[in-house]
């Protein structure tokens, strides 16, 4: 139970789909918790209402993480900050440039003056395992290929699979931090450029700093009708609605996905555990999923075997093939396990969407912005 004499934790955009639920995970284990989230209009609906499902216990301070005086009021009184606050999205991202880089650069840039005037016992942000690109990949004979690119006319062709300099096919690996930064979209750049600013002012002035990539975290409260959730949250949903799951590519692609409470959990032990101060860790589950395996998982739970999934044999602007989370470090340093298997993890998800189709019994928003039609595909 919270007391007047516990630490409390800022979680800038901790209304959120991360946020909220690692507000209770805080809550759980004695903290306070404050949260800074400008409740946009696109997650949280029109009257930017403050989220059912976030507890009551959450302080919520409605401000734009860019606002000096908003993160300023915020940050009085607490003694960490969890900085989540941020525009999410790759395929948006490369048609809503300045938005990206303005939330979620400048936001970063006006969090960090604010904590120099602000002392706090420890730092940890949400980065994102898009800084990757592509995953770490190898070919048959061993040989290492860190930085792997697909270009648009081998996509065009259909030809998925990234392939060494000299053509051959090359195969995923688990992906280490070590991994140079080989950003493929405006939003992989964004959460690039926040890493390095934190990782830098921490340096320079004493504040201990974390970086956590979480890969591709699913869970309840992920709004199907948000245009930046999960592709898993729109898979259910369109099952449910009668409506077949759109696989791009050939479906094949491989994704490290990642219960929400485990994310949460991992964001906590980053907060608690000495050691990880200056570190950088992924946080997965450490095994490989495609597309595919989760519509078929999907469809069987909904029961909607006569919807098969539809694959599109089109590509998108910044996309990648595959990234796999090798969480050794996260492992060892953290004390990080995760615990959710993906099975149950979908049950609830599923469970949770139907929950709120049924209560909102109204068509939503599209799942998708429509791209421009100048932009390639």
């Amino acid at each position: 139970m919270h007391t007047d004499t516990s630490p409390t934790v800022l979680i800038t955009g901790g209304a959120g789909f991360i946020g909220s639920h690692l507000a209770t995970e805080l809550l759980q284990h004695g903290y306070g918790v404050r949260i800074l989230d400008n409740l946009t209009p696109r997650v949280h609906g029109p009257e930017r209402q403050r989220p059912g499902h976030l507890d009551r216990r959450a302080e919520v301070f409605v401000g734009d993480i860019r606002d000096p005086h908003h993160v300023q009021e915020a940050l009085e009184g607490v003694d960490s900050v969890i900085h989540l606050a941020a525009v999410v999205g790759e395929r948006q991202s490369m048609y809503r440039i300045e938005k990206y880089m303005s939330v979620n650069t400048t936001g970063t840039a006006v969090l960090l003056e604010a904590l120099l005037d602000h002392p706090i016992r420890r730092l940890v942000v949400a980065s994102s395992s898009a800084v990757y690109g592509e995953g770490l990949y190898c070919s048959y004979n061993g040989t290492i290929y860190p930085k792997v690119r697909r270009s648009p006319a081998q996509m065009a062709k259909g030809d998925w699979e990234p392939r060494s300099p000299d053509g051959e096919v090359i195969y995923p690996l688990p992906t280490p931090e070590t991994k140079e930064a080989s950003p493929l979209s405006i939003y992989a750049i964004s959460k690039h450029d926040q890493e390095e600013m934190c990782r830098m002012i921490g340096e320079a002035y004493g504040i201990p700093t974390v970086i956590l990539r979480p890969f591709n975290v699913y869970g309840p409260h992920q709004g199907y009708a948000n245009p930046y959730s999960g592709m898993l949250t729109e898979y259910a949903f369109r099952l449910l609605q009668g409506l077949p799951v759109r696989l791009f590519e050939d479906g094949y692609l491989q994704r490290d996905f990642v219960s929400v409470y485990d994310a949460a959990r991992a964001f906590r032990l980053a907060l608690e555990t000495p050691p990880a101060a200056g570190g950088t860790f992924n946080i997965g589950s450490g095994r490989p999923y495609t597309f595919r395996t989760i519509a078929d998982h999907l469809v069987t739970i909904t029961g909607r075997q006569d919807l098969p999934p539809v694959v599109t044999g089109t590509g998108r602007v910044g996309d990648i093939r595959h990234c796999i989370a090798e969480i050794s470090r996260a492992r060892e340093v953290l004390g990080y396990e995760p615990e959710v298997p993906l099975e149950a993890g979908l049950l609830e998800l599923v469970a949770g969407v139907k929950a709120e189709i049924a209560e909102r019994r109204k068509v939503p928003a599209p799942l998708e912005i429509p791209k421009p039609s100048r932009l390639p595909v």
